[in-house]
């Protein structure tokens, strides 16, 4: 008998190997290779003079239109889509597990379905008596609203082709299999293929499909890379379960712009949005706290407002402790590097901790002279005013780098109430500050620290 092909997968990146290896080349992650069987199908060869060879077009001659979409009932949702679901497109949604996938696809069902359009929810973990559980907290479904408990490919495929639904909800594609392929449910061949199919079925009869997915230690969707290549659309879906606060991002999206961020509210009817982020982010400040400061960051082409905290401590161990929530642990160590051997400040005999509230993580390099402004602020036990905003890059040399988007992050500043701004000088250049609004602009973190204390 002939032996059995089998080829070894990364489950982290979907790296395919002949042989197993101890260490992933692609994404250099240990003991991730598992082996699964070659499905081969027999391939079938058209007759001759039968075949028909494709024929490119003249890219003049072809007409670039906009995408017909439809609204999912959320706006922010639909901002961060782009202004809508294309009709035809596969999106992928993937976050934590509990945090709310299947409740904010479950309303989104609720609203396209009263709004003319026939929904199939498809579920391979739950039963269709526990979806009508969870949907009856949301409330009451109108619309065409279909159910369906299965994790076979094949008639999932032929429940679609009968019931010709203009929106499917697959939760999650990590439970899906297509039963020509020989490995288990979630494996890398099941998850690639079943995607294909689906990605075909889409294309093909113009539905617009959702694929929950769940994701790794890392936050990523679990699965080969690929899929996340296959799709039009990957969202995230983050934020902590034990907060109220969620957040949807655009990590891809052809059919819009991926750094756009919709925030949402878990409540007991499901999720609602949060129309000012800022003002929300910003309730409950402290306040003559030393330690904390406003900064402003861009989400897409919004300001969003959210509070730095700073927590500086004499240590009890031989060691300082570094800790960071929200913000990048590596870029904490860099700032207190830099205020040591810039400013000549001793965080040596101290710990540190940062955090960013609200449950948020960031990674725009703009928060950095908040991050270093809340740091001293703690470490000499002053208070900033709660006025102040700040926002500006840091380099090594401990000079202070501009930032894009100045006019709008002073806008929003000014807005939410706050009267001054602490900026690098370069985005003085075409800044137009608001009406008893002061802007102060600072070259060096030495000058932070004089700006701070006066």
């Amino acid at each position: 008998m002939a032996k059995k092909q089998t080829v070894f997968f990364c489950r982290e990146c979907g790296f395919e190997s002949s042989k197993w290896m101890g260490q992933c080349p692609g994404c250099r992650e240990w003991n991730t290779f598992t082996e699964e069987p070659v499905a081969r199908a027999e391939a079938k060869r058209p007759a001759a003079g039968v075949r028909e060879r494709p024929r490119p077009g003249r890219i003049q001659d072809i007409r670039a239109e906009d995408e017909p979409r439809f609204q999912t009932g959320f706006p922010e949702m639909d901002r961060v889509l782009g202004g809508g679901i294309v009709k035809g497109s596969l999106v992928l949604v993937g976050g934590d597990p509990g945090i709310g996938k299947s409740t904010l696809l479950l309303q989104l069902c609720r609203y396209v379905s009263e709004h003319g359009k026939r929904v199939l929810y498809i579920s391979g973990e739950e039963s269709v008596r526990q979806i009508k559980m969870r949907a009856d907290r949301i409330g009451r479904f109108d619309g065409d609203f279909l159910l369906l408990s299965e994790t076979s490919l094949d008639r999932i495929e032929g429940a679609i082709e009968a019931e010709k639904p203009d929106v499917v909800v697959i939760d999650s594609i990590q439970t899906m299999y297509r039963e020509d392929v020989s490995s288990a449910p979630g494996s890398v061949s099941q998850v690639r293929e079943s995607t294909n199919t689906l990605l075909q079925i889409a294309k093909g009869s113009g539905i617009t499909i959702f694929l929950v997915g769940h994701v790794t230690k890392e936050g990523m969707v679990a699965g080969p890379r690929v899929l996340e290549h296959m799709v039009d659309t990957v969202l995230y879906f983050e934020g902590d379960r034990s907060a109220m606060y969620r957040i949807l991002r655009a990590a891809k999206n052809r059919f819009g712009a991926t750094n756009e961020m919709g925030v949402f509210e878990m409540v007991q009817e499901g999720l609602r949005e949060v129309e000012n982020a800022s003002a929300y982010l910003l309730e409950g400040r402290p306040e003559n706290a030393s330690g904390t400061v406003t900064a402003c960051l861009m989400e897409g082409n919004s300001p969003l407002l959210l509070e730095i905290q700073a927590l500086v401590s004499r240590t009890s161990f031989g060691l300082p402790r570094r800790t960071s929530t929200g913000i990048d642990f590596n870029r904490v160590n860099l700032l207190i590097a830099v205020l040591e051997k810039r400013l000549g400040f001793g965080f040596g005999d101290y710990d540190a901790y940062v955090n960013v509230t609200g449950g948020l993580r960031i990674s725009e390099p703009a928060t950095d002279l908040a991050v270093t402004a809340a740091l001293i602020s703690s470490l000499k036990d002053f208070v900033i005013d709660s006025g102040t905003i700040l926002f500006g890059e840091v380099g090594l040399a401990g000079e202070v780098r501009a930032v894009s988007m100045a006019q709008k992050r002073v806008n929003e500043a000014a807005k939410l109430g706050f009267k001054r701004c602490i900026l690098p000088r370069a985005c003085m250049r075409d800044l137009v500050p608001p009406e008893q609004f002061e802007c102060v602009p600072v070259e060096t973190v030495r000058d932070v620290v004089s700006v701070l204390r006066s």
